[in-house]
């Protein structure tokens, strides 16, 4: 053997004259190869002005004094260039490119690509330790993930997949602040897609939900309506908290207030379905009726075999309110009372249907309708108290009562007439039955105010005294 086996270093012979041309051929070898850093990577011709020890990789194609030189390190010395051939395995820094560069075998490459991947390395930090589970650490202000076009070979598309074991694993987005997450997108814990907020890095709220199965969105906290895909029923008890949700009926499940529930069905796109409001034993606070939005209606029942059981008491204000509300609702299965001031009921253009109730004492009315509100008796129901006035309807409100039962106890006085109407206000009254008496006009019709009672005769309607129309009031 005449050379070393990797770097191909001339061995001195034992007998050899003029040793050091052997070993000063060695060193310049060496010079060459050790710590090697090229200049450049792409030249075919060489420099025109080298200087003493300037390396290049020799590019493919080269001419000239490169001719045939492809690949291999070519040094300038001694005014003349040499070549070495290099093995799998070199490594070379480029100046020009700024990367580290790796012999294949046949060619070279940046040693984060071809043959010399980081595949199966354990961790990467990026200006940064790895620590704890974060295999891959990247510190950076921006990252970018850009696609290979087509012209490239690449298909021009980009996508980033985290995938997880299985459906009760979290695969997700994080958003932090130092640290403690404050926002987090994915699939946490199911296949639905979620969006989540918090405070603190701890407790989370559902913001947004995406069924995987139908993408129907939810809003679980609140915010955007909710759209209902089935009837709901809310629950309110007098050992009920307003920060339940209302859908048990427990002290734990239940809302408190009507009113409560109320406007929680004012937040909601009812859609095609019905809203139920079961009311349970006890006293509750005068209610508003709020606009819905559905085709559904929103029924609040209190205990329609008993209404004594479930008290609608108001003071000095209107037990049942209600302006320009859009959508259908019903009530029933409630003793109206009333103290110091306001009617049981009093609504402007809305719609109400009344089930089985109980009207005891008010200031005013038991029924005061305006502007073209509606209301319909759907049910048979008591009197048990006075008023100003049992029914009213002025400026084109409509009352219904058609074929129904209505029982009076204790004789209750109605000072203004039991049915008082005016300004085309209309009362559609035929075939009831009125069980008890009263006392006061039986009604009081004018300015072209009408009441239907099929003709059932003047005596129809409670009181102790005749009624009377008057500028275009009508009684038929």
């Amino acid at each position: 053997m005449t050379e070393t086996v990797n770097l191909g270093l001339p061995f001195i012979d034992g007998s050899q004259a003029q040793k050091h041309v052997t070993h000063n051929e060695a060193l310049r070898i060496l010079d060459d190869a050790i710590q090697i850093a090229v200049l450049d990577t792409t030249l075919t011709v060489p420099s025109p002005s080298p200087v003493d020890g300037e390396r290049h990789i020799v590019a493919s194609g080269a001419t000239g004094a490169w001719a045939g030189q492809g690949n291999a390190v070519a040094t300038w010395e001694t005014n003349a260039w040499r070549f070495l051939a290099p093995k799998a395995g070199w490594c070379v820094w480029s100046i020009a490119d700024d990367a580290l560069l790796v012999f294949d075998g046949s060619a070279w490459a940046p040693i984060t690509t071809g043959a010399s991947t980081l595949d199966n390395v354990p961790s990467m930090g990026i200006n940064a330790a790895v620590a704890e589970s974060n295999l891959l650490t990247v510190r950076s202000n921006d990252a970018l993930l850009n696609a290979i076009d087509t012209a490239d070979g690449g298909t021009g598309d980009v996508r980033l997949q985290l995938s997880k074991e299985a459906a009760g694993n979290t695969s997700s987005v994080v958003f932090s602040d130092a640290f403690s997450g404050r926002a987090e997108f994915g699939l946490t814990g199911d296949d639905d897609f979620h969006l989540k907020v918090s405070a603190d890095g701890t407790s989370w709220s559902d913001a947004l939900r995406f069924d995987r199965t139908t993408g129907r969105v939810s809003f679980p906290s609140g915010g955007a309506r909710e759209v209902l895909a089935a009837n709901r029923t809310y629950y309110i008890r007098t050992d009920g908290s307003n920060s339940n949700d209302g859908l048990s009926n427990t002290s734990g499940g239940a809302f408190l207030t009507i009113q409560k529930a109320i406007d929680v069905v004012a937040a909601l796109d009812c859609s095609i379905y019905d809203v139920s409001i079961a009311v349970g034993a006890g006293t509750y606070s005068p209610i508003t009726l709020k606009s819905f939005l559905g085709a559904g209606k929103v029924t609040i029942t209190g205990d329609t075999t008993t209404p004594s059981n479930v008290v609608l008491a108001s003071t000095s204000s209107d037990g049942v309110a209600g302006s320009n509300v859009i959508g259908r609702y019903k009530v029933e299965g409630f003793k109206f009372t009333n103290a110091t001031s306001g009617s049981h009921i009093k609504l402007f253009n809305t719609y109400l249907e009344l089930g089985t109730n109980e009207y005891a004492g008010a200031t005013v009315a038991h029924v005061w309708i305006e502007q073209n509100a509606y209301v319909e008796f759907t049910a048979s129901y008591t009197i048990s108290g006075g008023a100003t006035r049992h029914l009213f309807a002025t400026t084109g409100g409509i009352i219904v009562c058609a074929s129904k039962t209505v029982t009076l106890t204790g004789t209750p006085a109605f000072s203004s007439a039991f049915v008082l109407g005016s300004r085309t206000g209309v009362f559609n009254l035929p075939g009831n039955t009125y069980s008890g008496s009263a006392t006061g006009a039986r009604y009081v019709l004018s300015y072209n105010a009408i009441a239907d009672v099929a003709g059932a005769g003047a005596n129809y309607l409670p009181g102790n005294s005749a009624g009377s129309t008057a500028f275009g009031g009508q009684y038929a």
